[in-house]
């Protein structure tokens, strides 16, 4: 199932390969989930229980075609979003930092900085702005001290995130602002939709990259994940109550701008590509602060 937030309201997605149609979630249920993605999510458990029963028919005669410079983030109004650092051996050791052993570093983006798949973002001022690029989990249960199989149950879904960072802000002193330094406008574009669990043939397992102007920077795998998606969670919940709806960025694969020799980071006119494998591919194009 697939999932996506259009002008606000919730929509099942159907086909795919740049054909997409939607369907409004509130039309085909008659009122009875939605129309906002946070109504969805706060009865996920019985959503997708009723989701199951309505026939491609129902969804068919409820069909319009998808408008893809209409779509926000998936969960647009989470209560918390997590975003992890350090969830890669090879980012970490590009980053300087040995690999994380009890659980990774855990920020946040602040909700403000939230974006649809497609977007133009004005790089700040006087600042180096990288790419991460970042397998982002949706929870769909409310969670703690979840037991690593308790998770995929509890997961609403997957899609694609972009942990864009400023590095300037975010690591001056005397203490990284990581949560700033990564919350500009349209620093955490999230999409194109939320696609569960179900079906994939293994969600630990998914390819992740992206590109800019067409040459790829960063390409991995999750199952390269020290903390895979089960024991990210579970680990999170081990300290805070997760909420249905809530954010989880899971970390990025290496190759990024500041590890690079020499450096390199994002500038006017450049474009970037942001996919993972199963789920679909985000596009940003920068310009430069006025």
């Amino acid at each position: 199932m697939l999932i996506a937030n259009m002008h606000g309201r919730g929509v099942f997605v159907l086909g795919d390969n740049g054909a997409e149609k939607a369907a409004e979630i509130a039309a085909v249920s008659a009122g009875r989930f939605g129309p906002e993605p946070a109504q969805i999510f706060a009865r996920w458990d019985e959503f997708k229980e009723w989701a199951a029963t309505v026939s491609a028919e129902t969804l068919d005669a409820h069909s319009f075609q998808l408008n893809r410079a209409l779509l926000g983030a998936p969960s647009p109004a989470p209560r918390q979003v997590f975003a992890v650092g350090l969830n890669y051996r090879a980012h970490a050791a590009e980053s300087g930092f040995d690999a994380p052993v009890h659980l990774p570093p855990v920020f946040t983006k602040y909700v403000s900085s939230f974006s649809g798949p497609d977007s133009t973002v004005v790089l700040p001022k006087g600042g180096n702005v990288d790419w991460e690029v970042e397998l982002v989990v949706i929870i769909g249960r409310e969670l703690h001290r979840a037991e690593p199989d308790q998770v995929w149950e509890s997961v609403a879904g997957l899609t694609v995130g972009q942990d864009i960072s400023e590095r300037v802000s975010q690591l001056r002193g005397p203490a990284p602002q990581f949560g700033l330094g990564k919350s500009f406008p349209g620093f955490s574009p999230q999409g194109p939709w939320l696609v569960t669990p179900d079906e994939f043939e293994n969600p630990d397992d998914l390819e992740i990259g992206c590109s800019i102007d067409g040459e790829d920077v960063q390409k991995g795998r999750t199952r390269d994940l020290i903390f895979p998606v089960p024991q990210l969670i579970s680990g999170l919940s081990q300290m805070v109550t997760l909420y249905p709806g809530d954010v989880v960025f899971t970390g990025t694969p290496a190759g990024v701008g500041v590890g690079r020799e020499p450096q390199r980071f994002l500038r006017p006119g450049e474009s970037l590509n942001s996919r993972i494998e199963g789920i679909g591919t985000l596009r940003q194009t920068f310009v430069a602060a006025e």
